[in-house]
């Protein structure tokens, strides 16, 4: 008898409609927006046979990692994030596994990550790119073609259909959009359609049953993918005639798990829950069956979890879940013996009741103790990765005075350790280290699949890089010990400049081990901007007051600093136009009254930078804490504001022409006019703005055409700009044409982002190139920082500037809809290049300016973009390698999948940005190109 509790029940359902409308909200089915755009399923909900829930999605909420968690019940890992972009095949034991192997035949339309997650798993499909989110209606218009055909059809048991308009609305405009309604409307009407026909067709012996659900939500702004309540909250229903009809006043939903329905559909369907599965059965689905048949169902589940628990804890037999589940166990034994000795008095009613309850006590702190253990870490890869960053970030360390001399030099001593005994000794222990692991490790070992062959360079490369340092630091030794050639008196001083770099490094550094500082991470940078225009502007005043007409210890004198500023303009032809000779005359006379005019502008520009900051912030809230406040932005583009939204975007596309045109060639100027037109008549075809004689919005697009003109305009600008510095790199060495190329390609980059970045974030553009023109010309010109000192600025601004667009350090706040502008497809690599460079605008475009500014100063060292180029790899190297080691420490911690692993997919995505920057910088280099051909 104890053998059948173990065999698999017959089924409870002759055939199961799946209905997964992506991104559909919990509100959008029991809120408002369900009574007034989802009338039937709303009159199902509070009158009809049918069971509600509320289904708790775990980040990250996209949809593969939530498509693995509803039919596998296991909660998938966050690189499923990165894999999401092209989903391989499921390999763990799943429901649509178990329903093939059973025999049943299972029919698909929809998103096609179904069909790569489950190849050869169903006898027909139609699967529709997820990715393409400018389109709302024929991705869905594909799916419900088919609905009339199959639904008149005997030949399946298990249907599955996946709506994306839904999630694509929410890309584009949000979800107060006004398109939501309509949409919700179109899938109130499937779901009646599936429903009339699923009880037309109905027989005595079994019922239908209808499964609606969302994968995820979605949040404010319209995305997905991080932890916010409108995200991981989606309506579960389970509606079919084999339930007693609702009556009374309706209740609240009841919260359950998303990896809840694999079990219960399991059940539902006759099948074996899946094995890795940690979801308890939803027992109100099975609860008008017997009690025998109730307890048979929950000790199944039981049954499975305790498995699973035995497979992953070495000590499962101290685990309370186990504990609670054997007692239940015997006591469920104690029943079935009253059962078949023919008691059916209420005693035996109210037993089952108590054993029910022990087992779903049972469930409950089983899945739970799973949940926490299912992260099972790759260790050993995790610490070959480890150990590399950190030898990176210490040789960097290392060099950083040599780096920063006047000839710029960043030499790896390799060339001798790779001949010395130490290097070879070091080579065999790795590859004996690495034996030992890969032969001995239990679970499956990334580092360990790999090829010998790259495994033994892997450890060559660890090799060389510790040689490497111990060579550098026995330099350093050396060096310290010999007498200088040249001894001069250092004058140098830590300037209060220099210690709040430092400051701020170290105090951004050590935020990062707690998950508030990294979900608020955009107050840090807040805060170190507004202090650093304090102590700029207390440098302003020091330099134009306190300073006597020469002071020894600055080196200069006031009247040089803003003499350097013509100077500069004259030479380089920017900012200030040079007078000619007929007028030199005038120009000496009114040189006194200019200079006073920029003494004033340079002592108000930190202080316009702080009022230009203020309102950024106001723009966009971010983070986690306040992120549903509502702010500029969401003023700016609901439906009642789109005349001002259309009058600030026109404006800010003229700021934009005027702050850039200033150094580009006529060419280029009639370009970026013709490129900034076209971005806002692709804002206009979309429906984001209006022209003034448009009466209506109608006529809406998706623009291709439009987006298409201006890709033109910026491929010609950047073409031009890459011409020069050909021609300044390899004809001749001509700072002025190498100046104009760079500014150029700065210009078709800006251009790019004016046409990426969405109507009400071209202010953050606006202000990004004001902030930067001014500290340019009343900054940093007066003061004359170093190289160093410049970078780590630009460095800061552009970190402010990531989220003064309105990202976060969470997936959700991503653009998607940047990555589909001017494309008719789902093409994937313009998609993710296009995505990447939206999401990092603001740090991309300072990189980029600081080569512009470094290679534009005449009197500034030749070695100056070296050394931007070294502190900039710096300055992002050392939060990563610091965070990588704090991340893997707190592998354990509560928040880690939520808030810590968003921030480090952000992180590597930032650093592959950087080395890109840093390769452009290398290849600019002036200095570097003389020592290559030298």
């Amino acid at each position: 008898m104890v053998s059948n509790w173990t065999k698999i029940p017959p089924p409870l359902f002759k055939k199961v409609v799946i209905v997964l409308i992506d991104a559909l909200r919990d509100d959008f089915v029991f809120g408002s927006k369900g009574k007034q755009f989802m009338p039937y399923t709303t009159q199902v909900v509070e009158r009809g046979t049918s069971y509600s829930f509320i289904a708790e999605a775990k980040p990250p909420t996209v949809t593969m990692p939530r498509i693995k968690a509803l039919m596998t019940g296991s909660i998938p890992g966050f690189i499923d994030v990165i894999v999401n972009l092209n989903s391989p095949a499921l390999l763990d034991d799943n429901l649509i596994r178990q329903a093939k192997t059973a025999g049943k035949r299972i029919i698909f339309y929809g998103d096609d990550t179904w069909v790569k997650l489950f190849p050869k798993h169903f006898v027909e499909y139609d699967g529709t790119t997820s990715f393409f989110v400018s389109d709302f209606t024929e991705v869905d218009d594909n799916v419900t073609r088919h609905l009339d055909r199959v639904l008149k059809r005997e030949d399946w048991d298990l249907l599955i259909l996946h709506y994306l308009g839904l999630d694509h609305i929410g890309h584009m405009t949000g979800p107060n959009s006004p398109l939501v309604g309509p949409k919700l409307r179109e899938m109130d009407n499937v779901l009646k359609k599936i429903h009339i026909s699923l009880l037309s067709k109905e027989e005595a012996s079994l019922p239908n049953l209808l499964v609606v659900c969302g994968d995820h939500g979605m949040s404010e702004t319209g995305s997905h993918g991080g932890s916010s309540e409108g995200e991981v909250h989606t309506p579960l229903l389970f509606i079919s005639s084999a339930f007693e009809k609702r009556s009374g006043p309706l209740t609240q939903p009841k919260l359950v798990q998303q990896t809840d329905l694999a079990s219960t559909l399991a059940v539902g369907l006759g099948l074996p829950i899946s094995r890795n599965s940690v979801g308890n059965l939803i027992l109100p689905v099975v609860g008008g069956k017997t009690m025998r048949e109730q307890l048979r169902f929950v000790h199944l589940n039981g049954f499975q979890l305790s498995r699973l628990l035995q497979e992953n804890t070495p000590a499962y037999e101290k685990d309370p879940g186990y504990e609670h589940f054997k007692i239940a166990e015997k006591s469920h034994g104690n029943w079935i013996k009253l059962y078949l000795e023919g008691n059916n008095s209420e005693i035996l009613l109210n037993l089952g009741k108590k054993v029910l309850k022990q087992y779903l006590e049972a469930l409950k702190i089983l899945s739970s103790s799973l949940s926490k253990q299912v992260a099972q870490y790759d260790m050993y890869s995790m610490m070959v990765g480890t150990v590399i960053i950190m030898e990176v970030l210490l040789l960097l360390l290392l060099s950083f005075p040599k780096a920063l001399s006047s000839r710029a030099e960043f030499e790896v001593p390799l060339s001798p350790p790779l001949f010395s005994l130490l290097f070879y000794l070091m080579c065999l222990m790795l590859c004996a280290v690495h034996v030992i692991v890969c032969t001995s490790a239990e679970s499956l070992c990334y580092f360990c699949s790999m090829s010998w062959l790259t495994a033994v360079g892997v450890m060559m490369l660890i090799s060389a890089l510790m040689c490497g340092i111990l060579s550098a630091i026995a330099k350093i030794f050396e060096n310290s010990r010999l007498p200088l050639k040249n001894p001069v008196v250092s004058s140098s001083r830590w300037s209060e400049i220099n210690v709040l770099i430092l400051a701020g490094t170290i105090g951004h550094v050590l935020s990062l081990g707690a998950s508030s500082f990294i979900e608020e991470e955009h107050q840090t940078w807040y805060f170190l901007i507004n202090t650093l225009c304090l102590a700029l502007c207390q440098e302003l005043c020091r330099n134009n007051f306190l300073l006597k007409e020469y002071d020894p210890q600055h080196g200069t004198t006031v009247k040089q600093n803003f003499d350097s500023i013509g100077e500069a303009s004259e030479c380089k032809n920017i900012d200030i136009p040079a007078g000619g000779n007929s007028k030199l005359g005038k120009a000496s006379s009114s040189a006194e009254f200019i200079q006073r005019s920029d003494k004033w502008i340079s002592l108000a520009s930190p202080w316009i930078i702080l009022i230009c900051c203020r309102l950024l912030r106001s723009l966009n809230q971010t983070g986690v804490q306040w992120a549903h406040r509502p702010d500029f932005g969401h003023w700016l583009t609901s439906s009642e504001h789109k005349s001002e939204l259309s009058f600030l975007a026109a404006v800010s596309l003229l700021m934009i022409f005027f702050l850039v045109q200033r150094r580009c060639s006529l060419v280029s100027k009639i370009a970026m006019a013709l490129g900034l037109l076209g971005v806002y008549s692709y804002r206009a075809a979309i429906g984001n703005v209006v022209f003034p004689w448009q009466h209506d919005t109608k006529d809406i697009s998706k623009g291709i055409t439009e987006a298409r003109f201006v890709y033109v305009f910026i491929l010609g600008i950047v073409f031009t700009g890459t011409k020069d510095l050909l021609k300044s790199q390899v004809i001749s060495a001509d700072s002025s044409v190498k100046s104009t190329g760079l500014w150029e390609v700065y210009s078709g980059l800006v251009l790019l982002a004016a046409l990426l970045f969405r109507p009400h974030n071209l202010p953050v553009l606006v202000f990004c190139l004001l902030i930067q023109t001014m500290m340019t010309k009343y900054i940093w010109r007066p003061l004359k920082f170093d190289a160093a000192q410049i970078t780590i600025m630009h460095y800061w601004f552009g970190q402010a500037f990531f989220y003064f667009q309105g990202n976060s350090n969470g997936i959700a706040t991503v653009d998607v809809s940047a990555g589909f502008v001017g494309l008719e497809s789902y093409v994937e690599i313009p998609a993710i290049f296009l995505t990447a460079f939206a999401t990092y605008a603001g740090p991309l475009l300072w990189a980029i300016h600081l080569l512009c500014y470094l290679s534009s100063e005449v009197n500034r060292d030749s070695a100056a973009v070296g050394h931007g180029c070294f502190c900039y790899a710096l300055m992002r190297s050392i939060p990563v390698a610091i965070y990588i080691v704090l991340v893997t420490g707190l592998r354990y911690h509560l928040f880690i999948w939520s808030v810590f692993s968003p921030k480090l997919l952000y992180e590597g995505v930032h650093v592959f940005i950087t080395a890109a920057i840093c390769l452009f910088f290398t290849a600019m280099d002036q200095n570097h190109s003389h020592k290559v051909q030298d």
